[in-house]
């Protein structure tokens, strides 16, 4: 059977491309696409600790069977419903965006996070960064993180927007805002979303220095 495969960041530079259709045998799990992916790929194999694998947009383990047709991607570390309020896109970010999408006269506080890129990491200066993200998902997994929120402090409301492709010093990466009735609930929803996007959203950034690179998540 053929399953679509996605590859990412680092793993999409191992490879050499974006996306690939590979055969696998009828009943196969994701451990058994793996293994025919490193045969192919053997750049991957360094990779495989480094890596989560999703197939049809949810995490699975080496156990998860794998349909015929799936979209299976291998996720590497990442850097970190409700149309509009969580979106990934390729362009400059502004804070009200992301106010205006949760402000609201039932929501007394209302606490935001501005993520602006760095010009500098442990000493080395910072040229650029490159942004990376497995769209889709990434924007189910951010509306997951709202209504995570939602259920630990009710009456929160949230709204997440990250930015993707080359950004300079002084750049906005990402946008948060909490609203809640009460402020505690605000500062608690948007520390928790900023603390959440770190851990499971495919979002890869990729620092550029003048003496290298490196993937976030996978370098010294």
């Amino acid at each position: 059977m053929q399953v679509n495969v996605l590859y990412f960041a680092a793993a999409r530079e191992r490879t050499g491309q974006p996306r690939e259709v590979v055969e696998v045998p009828e009943g196969s799990h994701v451990r058994d696409v793996l293994r025919v992916l490193t045969e192919r790929h053997p750049a991957l194999v360094p990779l495989l600790p480094h890596l989560r694998v999703a197939v049809d947009q949810e995490f699975v383990g080496p156990d998860a069977p794998v349909r015929a047709g799936a979209e299976v991607a291998l996720i590497p570390p990442v850097a970190g419903g409700s149309a509009g309020r969580f979106l990934v896109v390729d362009r400059p970010l502004k804070l009200d965006e992301v106010v205006e999408a949760v402000s609201g006269e039932a929501y007394g506080g209302l606490v935001t996070f501005s993520g602006s890129v760095r010009n500098q990491t442990k000493g080395r200066r910072v040229l650029r960064l490159e942004y990376e993200a497995y769209a889709p998902m990434a924007e189910k997994k951010l509306a997951e993180i709202g209504a995570e929120a939602a259920a630990k402090w009710p009456g929160v409301r949230l709204s997440i927007i990250h930015r993707v492709g080359t950004l300079v010093p002084g750049e906005l990466a990402v946008v948060i805002a909490a609203a809640a009735p009460h402020r505690k609930e605000a500062f608690g929803g948007c520390e928790y979303a900023i603390e959440r996007l770190k851990q499971d959203v495919p979002i890869w950034k990729k620092e550029f220095f003048e003496d290298g690179e490196v993937w976030v998540g996978l370098g010294p």
